[in-house]
């Protein structure tokens, strides 16, 4: 199984924040972060884990340099009603929840940019500090007064689109994670831990806090808090189910080299080598039929949960959700498809 490690150490970066008339921040963008410390993470992050955290003249030289090109692009915006302002963020401790505004960005950035893991960070209560935005072609803008922002940008002759109202914004406004294919950029949050070599089809959906640990195909939904293991495929139309909106506490883990089939779902960990057909949807309270060595138990797919090298279908004369043994390989990943470059 694959395990994922709290981090407790702290976190800084400067960015440019978007600050609206009444003087509340709607979003952050910070083009460097960094973890006071260097807890252990993932292999494909992109801070060597023998690099400590920058310190002393040549960290000092960057910060500054930054600073300045932040500076540069600080303005006022009257189409949107809003100014950009250089802010220093820094986090005591990740372990704690989202405090600010500017403290959540920093938690969604580090999390794109694979700095740390998916479930590795509190972000809890994140809801209640995120403003929900009107996300537009010209940046974000309060809900209430796009109307107005959208007259003003006709008076410049400037078009306005807006794609979203939401509290998360899209990943790629604000970080592109090398190696990565991103097939509608609409459908991927801040947040979104991508490793290299995925692709994340037109239908693919990857939520805040949720990912892929290597190399994984994406034409279904990877809902909050879940993890996809390296050499994974997640079929058209399928779902895993996630902790938002009734799904429980169980963060869902779907181990290396799986296959869930289209229009499959999965509400349980799985092992490694591990396929649902397709179609066929697996919730902890499924009442399934384990067949091995000759034996018939039934039981809870919950009791299943982790287990590697198991096939579950549906029979198709009695109906019967059942799992099997499965050996070999379902042919896996097309290497050509997921190169990271």
């Amino acid at each position: 199984m694959i395990d994922i490690a709290p981090i407790t150490c702290g976190a800084s970066a400067l960015g440019l924040a978007t600050v609206a008339s009444d003087g509340s921040v709607l979003d952050v963008w910070y083009p460097s972060a960094r973890l006071a410390t260097n807890p252990e993470r993932h292999a494909d992050s992109d801070q060597p884990d023998d690099e400590p955290a920058p310190r002393g003249a040549i960290h000092g030289a960057l910060h500054s340099t930054l600073y300045e090109a932040l500076r540069a692009a600080e303005r006022e915006d009257p189409i949107r009603n809003v100014r950009t302002v250089v802010t220093d963020t820094r986090i005591d401790s990740l372990a704690d929840p989202p405090a600010t505004v500017e403290d959540a960005y920093l938690r969604l950035h580090l999390l794109s940019t694979r700095l740390v893991m998916p479930r590795s960070i509190s972000l809890d209560g994140i809801f209640a500090v995120l403003p929900i935005n009107a996300w537009t072609s010209l940046g974000a803008v309060q809900p209430d007064d796009v109307a107005a922002a959208r007259l003003r940008a006709r008076a410049a002759g400037i078009p306005l689109e807006v794609h979203g109202v939401d509290r998360f914004p899209r990943m790629t406004d604000y970080v592109v994670p090398a190696g990565v294919r991103i097939a509608d950029a609409d459908r991927v949050r801040l947040g979104a831990y991508l490793s290299p070599g995925t692709v994340v089809m037109h239908e693919g959906f990857c939520n805040y806090n949720a990912g892929t640990l290597g190399a994984s195909m994406v034409e279904g939904r990877i809902s909050q808090g879940v993890v996809v293991g390296d050499g994974s495929d997640i079929g058209g139309g399928a779902s895993i189910m996630g902790t938002l909106s009734g799904g429980g506490t169980v963060q869902v883990t779907i181990g290396e080299r799986c296959l869930i089939g289209a229009n499959a779902g999965v509400g349980i960990p799985l092992g490694d080598d591990c396929v649902i057909e397709a179609g066929l949807y697996v919730t902890a309270g499924t009442k399934v039929a384990l067949l091995a060595d000759g034996d018939r138990t039934v039981l809870a797919a919950r009791d299943l949960a982790g287990v590697s090298g198991l096939l579950f279908r549906r029979h198709s004369l009695s109906g019967e959700v059942q799992a099997v043994p499965h050996t070999g390989s379902w042919a896996g990943l097309n290497a050509a498809l997921h190169a990271a470059t």
